[in-house]
């Protein structure tokens, strides 16, 4: 999983899988899912992410796996 921030465009994108989107589905104003071609969820895109999350901190628990970070 990876998310990425574009403070340009205010817009916070977390994907999912490393599979390509073929469907998008906007669920909430702003708030839009990707699926693969099987249905299987992919990404989720949030515009305005500012004014809907706390972009200040992130807090993973308990994840089965290594923690990466990059910074921009």
């Amino acid at each position: 999983m990876k998310l990425s921030y574009y403070p340009e465009t205010d817009s916070l994108y977390i994907d999912l899988a490393e599979r390509s989107s073929t469907e998008s589905k906007e669920v909430s104003e702003g708030i839009v899912l990707d699926y693969d071609a099987n249905g299987n969820l992919v990404g989720i895109d949030i515009d305005n992410a500012s004014k809907k999350l706390e972009l200040k901190k992130l807090v993973l628990s308990k994840l089965p796996t290594e923690i990466q970070s990059l910074s921009a």
